[in-house]
């Protein structure tokens, strides 16, 4: 049977996709469509990077994402590799939200359709996105199988105490309230890619994993499951992000709203858009924060503290929550390529066994590198994520087993 899987990531005006070899992770193409059914008229953008790894970008009407993915089929055809000449064994989607019921990936199906639909509430942002890229994606590839990875399945493994809130009952049996966690497939491919570079097996790996990139999330792994995690019924609770505030006194929202006459809308867009690292700096890229603060402009240095201590004070929390801790894991465009927050964020842990080695710390790898000094009790190390690959392998893993 082929190992070959296209991964779908259907955004609400982006169609994010790759195919690649679920087996070894290596990818034959990967493309993007962008500004689909944009309200200014802008014509929409698809760039193609076939075998040959040539990026080819082309400016066209994209009104929806049916015309978004036909449109990735004719870059297939144009630049490679012909979908006509490979076989595809399935067809893998993200969604972000799979609320309780989905502790793994699913065969899609007209109840799972249903059933991602029921979970719009959950994600409003997210899950009608994926949801028509399921159906567009269905009505295209009819012959080949579709599973649903979600984003949310590796955090149902949270014990009640960790994932339930001190809210009314009704609130949580009723409308599930509770937290769910995000970035789960990330999580899920790091920690286990971290077992793998200490030579053991994941089942006896105790990890922190720190996705840093524009959303930001920690979690704590035992022995390859999510026993606790930073996002929760949204994925703005927790560390500081790009634009998104992380952890805020819950009163926050009606304290504005009194104060200032705030309507709901606002308050949240501006904790959601407006906050993080561009309300303390003003801007949210984090290349600009590290450029200021080596000017030593003191916003900068404001905005890398509250960043970095928020990232301790969770190693801390989850350090407390597994008891022994093997590995500190820093993944994510930030967690990957930025020296000095691996460094500010591990400072002062050295009595809980964390030592970085500063050298190995500026080093920059291609792919996996430890950065922990010799004598660290604990391992740190950081690991490219790829969200893409681990969800090529669950798709390929759902309909191998239905074969057996």
């Amino acid at each position: 049977m082929s190992a070959l899987v296209l991964v779908i990531n259907a955004g609400s005006s982006s169609l994010k996709y790759s195919l690649l070899d679920a087996e070894t992770g290596e990818s034959q193409a990967v493309g993007l469509a962008e500004r689909i059914a944009d309200s200014s008229g802008a014509s929409g953008i698809l760039s193609h990077t076939g075998p040959d790894g040539v990026k080819h970008r082309q400016e066209l009407a994209l009104p929806s994402h049916e015309d978004a993915l036909r449109a990735a089929l004719g870059a297939f055809e144009a630049h490679g590799p012909s979908l006509d000449d490979v076989e595809i064994a399935a067809v893998g989607h993200r969604v972000v939200h799979g609320g309780a019921r989905f502790s793994e990936p699913v065969l899609v199906d007209d109840a799972v359709l249903a059933a991602v639909r029921d979970l719009v509430p959950l994600a409003p942002l997210h899950n009608p996105a994926n949801l028509e890229g399921l159906e567009v994606a269905r009505r295209i590839f009819e012959t080949v199988p579709h599973v649903a990875v979600f984003d949310t399945a590796f955090h149902q493994t949270l014990p009640e105490r960790a994932y339930t809130y001190a809210v009314p009952l009704e609130w949580r049996d009723e409308h599930r309230i509770r937290r769910y966690g995000f970035h789960g497939t990330s999580h899920k491919f790091v920690s286990g890619e971290a077992a793998r570079l200490l030579g053991r097996p994941v089942e006896s790996v105790n990890s922190i994993v720190l996705h840093l990139g524009n959303g930001a999330s920690a979690t704590a792994v035992a022995g390859g499951r999510s026993v606790d995690t930073s996002m929760g019924v949204t994925p703005l609770e927790g560390l500081v992000m790009g634009t998104r505030s992380g952890d805020v006194d819950p009163a926050l929202h009606a304290h504005v709203h009194r104060q200032w006459g705030w309507s709901l809308e606002q308050i949240d867009d501006a904790l959601n858009r407006d906050s993080g690292v561009k309300g303390l700096l003003g801007e949210s890229d984090m290349r600009a924060l590290e450029r200021r603060l080596a000017e030593g402009d003191p916003r900068a240095r404001l905005a890398m503290d509250v960043y970095c201590y928020r990232l301790r004070k969770y190693v801390g929390a989850y350090y407390a929550v597994l008891g022994r801790v093997d590995a500190i894991v820093f993944t994510g465009g930030i967690g990957e390529h930025d020296p000095g927050v691996r460094a500010q964020a591990l400072e002062g842990l050295e009595r809980l066994g964390i030592r970085i080695d500063a050298e190995a710390n500026r080093a920059q790898g291609s792919g996996a590198f430890t950065v922990s000094a010799h004598d660290s009790e604990v391992a740190v190390l950081v690991v490219p994520t790829n969200e893409e690959w681990e969800i090529a392998r669950e798709s390929l893993a759902v309909v191998r087993g239905q074969d057996d």
